[in-house]
Formats: C-alpha cells, structure tokens, sequence
C-alpha cells in the first residue's frame, strides 16, 4: 500500500517537472527555425497554436489561459496582426470585446508550425496504449487547474 505513493515523492515529482521542461524544449524546437524566418518567437507561437485551437477566442479568454498582461499580449497580437496572421473582430454581443481568429495565411502558418510537432507527440502516442494517452492527457488538465 505504501508503494502505492511513491510517485508523490519530492524526487519523483522533481523529475517530472524535468521531464515536462525537456519535453516542451523538444517539441518546440522543430518550430524556431520557422519562427525566427518570420522574426517571430515563442509567445507568438504559444498565441497561434490557442487561437488555432480556438477560433474567435476573446482577449479576455486569452490573457486569462496564458496569465499574461495585456500590454504584452497586445505588442504580441499588434505582431500577427502586421504579419496578417490574425484577425480581430468586435463580438456582435459586446462590441468592447474583441474575438481573434486565424487568417488564411495564419491557418497555413499554424499548421505548417504543427506539422514540426506532430510526429514527435504522433510517435510517443503510437507506442503507448489508448489508456496512457488519456491518462496523460488527464495529468496533464490538472497540471492546469
């Protein structure tokens, strides 16, 4: 019963958050090369990959998911922006809200960006089972909380 928490252990829980650092640093190195040839870092990248994921996300929606202020999402929103990237519309419900959404150009920026990443995460996915996905991905949305 004992060993049954040992993965709460201070030197467990230490190499975790060695194992999510490296695993994040490896992921997204594929991407730098395609970031830097568009004078673009890693909060671009981290902004394109959520509004990706969530088409018409709100300001409010964004700087809340990636705690940031709203002076450095906006230079980094003004970047894409230039870039025609994205797209800010006002919310048809409270036109002080704006929703952001991907452009052409954004969409095939992003997905070229995802295509560096997926056949990393596609091949940890194939040599596990369904369960450890979910699993992962369960540990990982409580990370989140």
């Amino acid at each position: 019963m004992l060993k049954d928490f040992l993965y709460l252990k201070e030197k467990n829980l230490k190499d975790v958050i060695e194992l999510l650092l490296k695993s994040y640093a490896s992921l997204f190195s594929g991407s730098e090369q395609t970031l830097k040839r568009h004078s673009l870092g890693k909060a671009h990248h981290r902004l394109i990959i959520l509004i990706d994921n969530n088409p018409g996300i709100k300001v409010t929606k964004i700087l809340n998911m990636l705690k940031v202020t709203k002076q450095s999402l906006n230079r980094v929103l003004q970047d894409l922006i230039k870039k025609d990237f994205i797209i800010q519309k006002k919310d048809e419900k409270d036109g002080r809200e704006k929703k952001i959404y991907l452009s052409d150009r954004g969409l095939e920026f992003a997905n070229n960006l995802f295509n560096s990443q997926k056949n990393r995460v596609l091949s940890a996915f194939k040599k596990s089972s369904p369960d450890e996905v979910h699993y992962f991905k369960n540990v990982l949305k409580r990370i989140l909380e």
